[in-house]
C-alpha cells in the first residue's frame, strides 16, 4: 500500500492546545501525516508537548506494518473504527474499545490494514485495561426516549467517563451544561446543535461548563467523553 502522508516532521507543534476553547474539525479535510513508524499515518486533532506529549489523533495503519515494542506512559484509548488492530493481547476487529493504563507496554500492528481513534498520555493514574467489544454490545436506555448508551469507561477515582450514543432520528436532548467538558467524534449520522451540523468525521471539544441543546434529526451514532478537562 503506498502512502500518501505527508513526510514526518521533526518537531511538531502544538494543535489546538487551547483546552478552554471551543474547537470543531471536519476530519475528512485533514490531510495524512506520516509518523515515525513506515506505514502508520496520522491526522492529529489536538496535540501538547511535540512527538511525545499529549495528543488525540484518527491513526491508519497499512496492511502489514507494526510498531516495535513499546510503553504508554500516562495511558493510551484506541477505538478500532475500520479493520482489524492486533497487538499481543489479541486481534480487534471494528466496534473494539481498549484502554492500556499507564506503564502498559506492547507492540501494535495490522495485518489487514485498520483506522484508529487514539488518545495518548491522557489517563494519569492507576487505572484497569479496558476491553469491549461494542459490536453487538450492552447498550441501555438514554435519558430520553431515542437515546441508547454503550458505557466505555468511568471510575470514580478519575473524572472523564467516555461511552458511545446512538441517537434514533428525531430524537432531541435538553439543554445541559458540561462540567469538565465534553468531547465528541461522530462516528455515523448527523449529530446536531444550537451551533451547527456535524455530518460524521466530525471531532467536536467543548470546555468546562460549556452549553448547548443536541438534537439529531436523521439519527447518529457518536464516541463521547465528559470530564478531564481543566475547570479553572
Amino acid at each position: 500500500m503506498t502512502s500518501n502522508a505527508q513526510p514526518a516532521s521533526p518537531t511538531l507543534p502544538d494543535l489546538h492546545a487551547d483546552l478552554k476553547a471551543r474547537v470543531v474539525v471536519d476530519t475528512h479535510a485533514l490531510a495524512w501525516e506520516a509518523s515515525p513508524c513506515g506505514g502508520v499515518d496520522r491526522k492529529p486533532l489536538y496535540r501538547q508537548g511535540g512527538e511525545y506529549g499529549a495528543v488525540t489523533s484518527l491513526v491508519r495503519y497499512a496492511p502489514g506494518s507494526r510498531f516495535r515494542p513499546h510503553s504508554h506512559p500516562d495511558g493510551e484509548e484506541i477505538l478500532v473504527l475500520d479493520g482489524v488492530f492486533s497487538d499481543e493481547s489479541g486481534d480487534y476487529p471494528a466496534g473494539s474499545y481498549l484502554l492500556n493504563p499507564h506503564g502498559s507496554r506492547h507492540s501494535p500492528g495490522s495485518e489487514t490494514g485498520c483506522l484508529l481513534f487514539v488518545r495518548l498520555r491522557q489517563y494519569a493514574g492507576e487505572r484497569s485495561s479496558v476491553r469491549i467489544a461494542t459490536r453487538p454490545g450492552r447498550w441501555a436506555p438514554g435519558l430520553v426516549p431515542g437515546l441508547s448508551v454503550l458505557p466505555l469507561y468511568s471510575s470514580d477515582r478519575h473524572p472523564e467517563s467516555m461511552a458511545l450514543v446512538h441517537w434514533e432520528p428525531g430524537t432531541c436532548f435538553q439543554r445541559h451544561a458540561h462540567f469538565g467538558g465534553e468531547e465528541i467524534l461522530v462516528l455515523e449520522g448527523v449529530f446536531e446543535d444550537e451551533h451547527g451540523r456535524y455530518p460524521a468525521g466530525s471531532w467536536i471539544r467543548a470546555p468546562h461548563m460549556s452549553v448547548h441543546r443536541p438534537y439529531s434529526k436523521e439519527g447518529c451514532l457518536i464516541y463521547v467523553r465528559v470530564g478531564g478537562l481543566p475547570v479553572s
